[in-house]
């Protein structure tokens, strides 16, 4: 069964700790990967739905990472 449009996808975006960690801001990222600030933060703040292979591409390589730095399984509350 697919979830509901209000369930979370179990996947948590480090994205927020990678920029802190390098003394990046989210304004700077977009501009190295060609997308927006207001997507960037809708992934930041783990309301995205889905992202593009290309994106992830270059939003590791802007903040030379892998790919499971930036995405990791949530830990489950019960």
């Amino acid at each position: 069964m697919a979830p509901a449009d209000d369930e979370e996808s179990g996947i948590h975006c480090r994205l927020d700790e990678l920029l802190t960690a390098r003394g990046m801001t989210l304004a700077r990222l977009s501009e190295l990967v060609g997308v927006s600030v207001v997507n960037l933060s809708v992934l930041k703040n783990d309301r995205a739905r889905a992202i593009r292979f290309s994106t992830l591409t270059a939003i590791c390589r802007a903040l030379d990472c892998e790919v499971g730095d930036l995405l990791v399984v949530a830990e489950s509350h019960p």
